[in-house]
């Protein structure tokens, strides 16, 4: 049997997930920890041993199966398409796949919510992005720029503005805010607060995870908490707006809004829904058909895709390897 291998590589967690002859998924997502983003230090290699760990156990379980495609929807693949195509390569290296492609994970996530046809689709994780693409092929990528330098809205966003207020409560510059207990619970002493976010290497991904203590105390009516939400949902409805402006036409456009942080749920998407009311051209909002790792299967196997110029694939030329013997205990999602 001929198979292919889905990746979702991002900043928290990768995921893979394998399907064989067109039938649907495996039972099991395999997942493990995540890597900092093509664009970081190091970013290639922590990248390829982030895949190599989801997906080797996968291909040990059935060995008799034949790759015929390996796709990987990775952060940062946008901003550094070298070491996209370096990751490719690399990874037809390590596994034995015919072919191998590397995209953006917002490409990924674009192509599984709308099932590989044209729109917007804003992808907010730890980082946030806007995908448009057009009907007549235009394309518009809207932030994505990382933790320091963009990512509005994002979980990371939404985290870090969350403990400087509560840094702010900590010093008597701010005001009380339930951000501060909250912290506390998570990361404990204020005051050691900076190395708590950055001890694991990841400080994007730490700060992430005080997202959903920032939208509960909103809920719960927290001023500060609820500002920082409501400021979340009108960025991710600019970058929506942006991307719609820029990929043209006067027809309604689909738009879709997938990824990890719409699970902090009403705080959030009520806002943002209200944001895309303002926009000049019709917006469709519609739940994604897919998630990333389908929008992965489906590049794997279709390169006539509207995304392709925006993949790199690499095919083999030579024998394939072996395939590598998984560790006997992978290494568990952070």
């Amino acid at each position: 049997m001929t198979a292919a291998v889905a990746v979702d590589l991002g900043k928290t967690g990768c995921r893979a997930v394998l399907w064989s002859d067109g039938a649907g998924p495996a039972q099991d997502v395999h997942e493990v920890p995540g890597a900092p983003g093509l664009a970081a230090d190091n970013g290639v290699a922590l990248a390829r041993t982030a895949v190599r760990a989801a997906v080797l156990p996968l291909l040990a379980r059935q060995p008799s199966l034949r790759l015929a495609a390996v796709c990987v929807g990775a952060a940062g693949a946008a901003s550094a398409p070298d070491a996209a195509r370096e990751l490719a390569g690399l990874l037809l290296e390590d596994l034995p796949a015919d072919e191998v492609a590397v995209t953006s994970d917002a490409v990924t996530a674009h192509a599984g919510a709308l099932g590989g046809r044209t729109g917007v689709v804003l992808a907010i994780g730890t980082g946030s992005v806007a995908i448009g693409i057009g009907d007549d092929g235009s394309y518009a990528r809207v932030d994505g720029w990382g933790p320091w330098l963009g990512d509005e809205g994002s979980g990371a966003w939404i985290g870090a503005a969350g403990l400087r207020a509560a840094l702010r409560a900590h010093d008597g510059r701010g005001p009380d805010t339930a951000l501060l207990a909250a912290a506390v619970a998570r990361f404990g002493d204020p005051d050691r607060l900076p190395s708590a976010v950055g001890r694991d290497g990841n400080p994007a991904r730490t700060a992430a995870t005080f997202a959903p203590d920032v939208a509960r105390a909103a809920a719960e009516g927290d001023a500060a908490a609820s500002t920082i939400v409501r400021d979340a949902a009108t960025a991710l409805g600019e970058a929506v707006l942006a991307a719609a402006r820029r990929i043209g036409g006067d027809d309604s456009l689909p738009v879709t809004v997938t990824g990890g942080l719409t699970g902090l749920g009403e705080p959030l998407l009520g806002p943002l829904r209200s944001a895309l009311t303002d926009s000049p051209r019709p917006l469709r909002l519609r739940p994604p058909l897919g998630d990333p790792l389908d929008g992965a299967r489906l590049l794997a196997l279709d390169a006539s895709a509207p995304h392709e110029p925006h993949v790199a694939r690499v095919r083999r030329t030579t024998s394939l390897p072996n395939v590598p013997t998984p560790p006997a205990t992978p290494p568990a999602l952070a």
